[in-house]
């Protein structure tokens, strides 16, 4: 299918059942996947939208002709799903799945297996640093989720948000990390942490984005792409098929409409609450990535999350190692924290903000804090600060915005952003 192919919904408004349905019998006929085996991948927990419809629709659109037809979970380096989280994500209850799709196999990306990865080449070292904008220079190894080469085809699911690493999810980033090796996954992190949180967030041709596609173009079996974009009321707003690229490039447009938010002023104090489908720190980092631009100098982000009892299961012993700290800390130390996880360093300059490094000084921005069950030693062991979350009353931070209060009851996903971004938004 060349041509994208959309759906949208007027303001308010909700794409119905039955236009998902007659997108996905524009896009798939049934008659082009006779004897066919067909991968779906799709996001884990950590992202919300309409998943389930769109596997559902699609399942009745093309199974009964299919050879296969199987579900890949794009975790890049989030925890495994269980079988009956698979199925809440795909929102079919379980005797659905012993019954009408029982045929269908889940599989959980294993990015640190490398039986389980493909090499499907290198971009060279002269593409990176004009991909990159001269900053790196060096070649990266391309390796998948070798399953993808068991297919005739890959329809990826998922939805567009503005991202801290990319720009904007959805598309090729459902490959890359999605189902990606360490070695792209560490590089392009660390890439976007070079650039900055907010150099890259709510941005479209970003660096990472651009070597996103690239890699994405490595993959030489067929691809087709949904991507949603789903408003905060969990309303369909958008669906767009078609390559990887194109429908990005549109549900990307939508989401910039619906998903950024802007303040004319920034606030000294943020409570910024993480929802359930953050399970860790290492994904509700997002409650700082979406709202450090609001943030005023010498503010504080309290990241309020009573429910989280873990930094990162995968990556925790690294953090506990290195701590958060802003990119020049790294930058400026290159030598002692170049052999780590890149993809860790990255996440750590996300989630401690913007900040600078000079004379062995680290002075950061913003506060960022952890009301969370985590205890206080440990946040001061990785440069966080600590509230009791026993201690926090949502209603006191309530409708405060101008006293320079601000309250968002379920982060991570909207993105604010000041009309007149100051200096230190401004450049990398």
């Amino acid at each position: 299918m060349q041509t994208t192919l959309s759906q949208t919904a007027p303001a308010n408004g909700n794409v119905t059942p039955e236009q998902v349905a007659d997108i996905m019998a524009q896009a798939c006929p049934a008659k082009d996947y006779r004897d066919k085996k067909v991968l779906i991948i799709v996001p884990d927990g950590t992202r919300t939208a309409p998943v389930g419809l769109l596997f559902q629709t699609l399942h009745r659109q093309i199974a009964e002709v299919t050879k296969a037809f199987d579900i890949l979970i794009a975790l890049g380096t989030h925890q495994p799903m269980s079988e009956e989280a698979i199925c809440g994500r795909l929102e079919i209850t379980g005797q659905e799945r012993g019954d009408k799709y029982r045929k269908v196999r889940f599989f959980n990306h294993e990015w640190n297996n490398p039986a389980a990865l493909r090499n499907i080449g290198t971009i060279p070292s002269d593409e990176i640093s004009k991909l990159t904008d001269g900053r790196f220079a060096m070649d990266v190894p391309v390796e998948i989720n070798r399953l993808v080469y068991d297919y005739d085809q890959v329809i990826i699911i998922g939805p567009v948000f503005p991202h801290e690493v990319v720009g904007f999810s959805g598309g090729n980033k459902y490959l890359f990390p999605g189902v990606g090796g360490p070695q792209i996954l560490n590089f392009f992190h660390w890439l976007g942490g070079v650039v900055t949180n907010p150099m890259i967030i709510g941005n479209k041709w970003t660096p990472v984005r651009k070597v996103v596609d690239r890699a994405g173009a490595m993959v030489s079996v067929g691809k087709l792409c949904f991507c949603m974009v789903v408003r905060p009321d969990k309303s369909l707003a958008g669906v767009f098929a078609g390559t990887p690229e194109s429908a990005w490039d549109q549900a990307s447009e939508l989401s910039r409409e619906i998903h950024i938010t802007y303040r004319d002023k920034p606030f000294h104090t943020v409570l910024s609450c993480a929802p359930k489908m953050y399970d860790e720190i290492w994904t509700a980092g997002k409650c700082m990535y979406k709202l450090e631009p609001v943030v005023a100098d010498g503010g504080e982000l309290i990241i309020y999350a009573p429910h989280i009892t873990e930094v990162c299961v995968s990556h925790g012993s690294v953090i506990e190692e290195v701590g958060y700290h802003c990119r020049d800390y790294f930058l400026k130390q290159w030598d002692k924290f170049k052999h780590h996880p890149w993809g860790v360093l990255a996440h750590s300059t996300h989630v401690r903000g913007i900040g600078t490094y000079e004379n062995g000084v680290e002075k950061c921005r913003v506060k960022v804090t952890l009301a969370t069950q985590i205890p206080r030693e440990k946040c001061e062991q990785i440069n966080l600060g600590y509230r009791d979350p026993n201690t926090i009353r949502m209603e006191d931070y309530a409708n405060r915005e101008d006293e320079g209060v601000l309250l968002v009851p379920k982060a991570g996903e909207m993105l604010y952003q000041l009309n007149n971004p100051p200096e230190w938004a401004r450049r990398s």
